[in-house]
């Protein structure tokens, strides 16, 4: 190759992103990302599976373990979402059903699997605050979803926050009004 086309060549590269731990669109960098980011990333990979071909869990489970990166996530919250959520979907479709404004088939299996992990992280997760499982969720709508996809899991989310972690949700919002005041 000669100088001129290496030149060329750097020209057309797109311009570098700054190390701010965000890409360009808004979305966390991989480097930046805790364990328990990358393992709610992987269980909203095989609720996707779960949701839309039906896979089991097993059969999601080894291939999610086989995926790359997947050795830098936390195992043991992984399992739980993945586990947690499959056989409790019921339970989980019951409490979203009536913050939705149309059928749960008409939403995306992205939003409804980062809704599954929210409320899943609400009702067993209390080391997690509430508003941490919040952004996290909308974090993988923003990542994995459709454009606005994430405006409609914190909508939602937003709504049950309230419900499943009442004590926790009043006294920040108090908190708050304190110190705007």
């Amino acid at each position: 190759m000669s100088e001129e086309q290496s030149s060329d060549s750097s020209a057309n590269r797109p311009a570098r992103q700054s190390r701010t731990g965000l890409t360009s669109t808004g979305v966390r960098k991989a480097a930046s990302k805790s364990n328990r980011s990358r393992a709610r990333e992987f269980a909203l990979q095989g609720l996707y599976q779960h949701i839309v071909g039906h896979n089991e869990v097993l059969e999601i489970d080894r291939f999610t373990r086989e995926l790359a990166g997947f050795h830098k996530a936390d195992v043991v919250h992984y399992d739980a979402l993945l586990r947690g959520c499959v056989e409790n979907e019921a339970a989980l479709d019951a409490l979203i059903t009536p913050k939705l404004d149309r059928g749960l088939t008409a939403i995306s299996p992205i939003e409804h699997a980062c809704m599954w992990i929210g409320v899943y992280e609400f009702q067993n997760c209390l080391d997690v605050p509430w508003r941490v499982v919040l952004n996290e969720c909308i974090e993988l709508a923003k990542e994995f979803g459709g454009t606005d996809g994430h405006k409609y899991v914190n909508a939602v989310l937003n709504g049950l926050a309230p419900e499943l972690r009442a004590t926790e949700v009043t006294h920040d919002r108090s908190a708050q009004k304190k110190s705007a005041s």
